[in-house]
C-alpha cells in the first residue's frame, strides 16, 4: 500500500541495523518488516558487514540512510562518494536512498555532525539544485531527512516545515519524517512542534523516524541512546493519522539493547497508531534531566542559544 506521491510502499515497521544484532538476525529471522542501513557503513566494506548485509537483503526490505551527502554544504558534491553510494544502491535494490537536510564539513573535512542549513531562499535554491543532481545521478529518488538542531540562524526567514514543503515540491523527492527531531528541535529553537505538523505535505512523506533523545535542562540532545519519550509518542500519534499510515523505523545508536529490548520498544508504536491525539505535556513533566552531554559540540552550541549571526 502507498499513500504518497512518489508511490514508494509502506513497508511497516522496521528497524535500522546493528552490528551487534548480526548473528541474531541471522539466527533467528525475527519478523520485523524491515531494515534502515547506514549507507556509509557498508560503501567501503567488503568483508564481513558486506556479506551479511547481502543475505538480509534476501530475506527484507532493506532501505539506504546515509550521514555524509551534505546536501546543504557549499562545497561541490563529492562525487567519488555518489559514486560508492550509487555502486551499493545499485547492488542492494533499496526501498528508497536517504540523507539529511544539513551539510556535515568543510573543504573536504568532515565533522561527522549534521549540521544546520540557514533557512531562506538563497540555500533553499542551492539545497534543491543539489538534490536535483543527486537523483539524476543516482537514478532514483532521494529522500531528505529533517535534521534536530540547536540554535536557529538570523538570516532564517522560512519556517523549517515550509522549506521542507518547497523543497519537496520543487525536486520532486520524498520527505523522512524524524518525529523525535521535530520534539528536539522545537525545545532548543523555540517552536510549536504540533505547528511544525500541522505544515508538512504529508503526501510527500515516505518514511518516519522514532528515536530516545538526552533532556539536560534547558536544552535537548538527539541521542538515540534510550526509550522513545511519552510526548514524542504523541507527536507520532499525529503524523501518523496525517500519513494515513507509511513506514516507520526505530533508531538505537548508543547504549544499544539486545535485539528483543530493541524490537519490543518499535512494536510500542503500534499502541499509536490509533486513537486521538492527546496533545504534548511540557518536557519537564515528561523527561528526566541528566547533567552529562554526548559530544562538546552540542554543549558549545547549547551555550549559545540565542540566534546565531552567520
Amino acid at each position: 500500500m502507498t499513500t504518497n506521491k512518489l508511490n514508494l510502499p509502506d513497508l511497516g515497521l522496521g528497524l535500522g541495523l546493528r552490528s551487534q544484532h548480526f548473528n541474531h538476525i541471522l539466527e533467528q529471522q525475527p519478523e520485523v518488516d524491515w531494515f534502515e542501513v547506514i549507507s556509509e557503513n557498508f560503501m567501503d566494506s567488503f568483508g564481513r558487514p558486506r556479506h551479511v548485509l547481502k543475505q538480509i537483503v534476501e530475506r527484507y526490505p532493506v532501505v539506504m540512510h546515509g550521514v555524509s551527502l551534505s546536501i546543504g554544504n557549499t562545497d561541490p558534491l563529492d562525487f567519488d562518494y555518489l559514486k560508492k553510494l550509487k555502486a551499493l544502491a545499485d547492488e542492494m535494490n533499496p526501498a528508497w536512498v536517504s540523507d539529511h537536510l544539513c551539510w556535515t564539513g568543510v573543504l573536504t573535512t568532515n565533522s561527522h555532525d549534521l549540521l544546520p542549513v540557514p533557512l531562506n531562499e538563497e540555500s533553499l535554491k542551492h539545497v534543491c539544485d543539489r538534490i536535483n543532481i543527486v537523483q539524476d545521478y543516482l537514478q532514483r529518488p532521494l529522500v531528505i531527512e529533517n535534521p534536530s538542531t540547536y540554535a536557529s540562524f538570523r538570516h532564517s526567514t522560512i519556517p523549517e516545515w515550509e522549506f521542507l514543503s518547497s523543497m519537496t515540491e520543487e525536486t520532486d523527492c520524498g520527505l523522512l519524517l524524524d518525529v523525535n527531531n521535530v520534539y528536539v528541535s522545537s525545545f532548543n529553537n523555540d517552536f510549536d512542534p504540533v505547528e511544525y505538523l500541522e505544515g508538512i505535505p504529508f503526501d510527500r512523506v515516505v518514511q518516519m523516524h522514532l528515536a530516545g533523545h538526552q533532556n539536560c535542562g534547558n536544552y535537548i540532545i538527539d541521542t538515540h541512546d534510550r526509550e522513545v519519550t511519552k510526548h514524542v509518542w504523541e507527536l507520532f500519534r499525529l503524523a501518523w493519522q496525517r500519513t494515513g499510515g507509511t513506514s516507520t523505523l526505530l533508531e538505537w545508536d548508543g547504549n544499544i539493547p539486545a535485539f528483543d529490548v530493541y524490537h519490543a520498544e518499535l512494536l510500542k508504536a503500534k499502541e499509536f497508531m490509533s486513537g486521538d491525539f492527546n496533545g504534548i505535556k511540557s518536557v519537564e513533566e515528561e523527561d528526566q534531566v541528566v547533567e552529562a552531554v554526548s559530544n562538546p559540540i552540542h554543549f558549545m552550541v547549547s551555550e549559545t542559544r540565542d540566534q546565531l549571526e552567520v
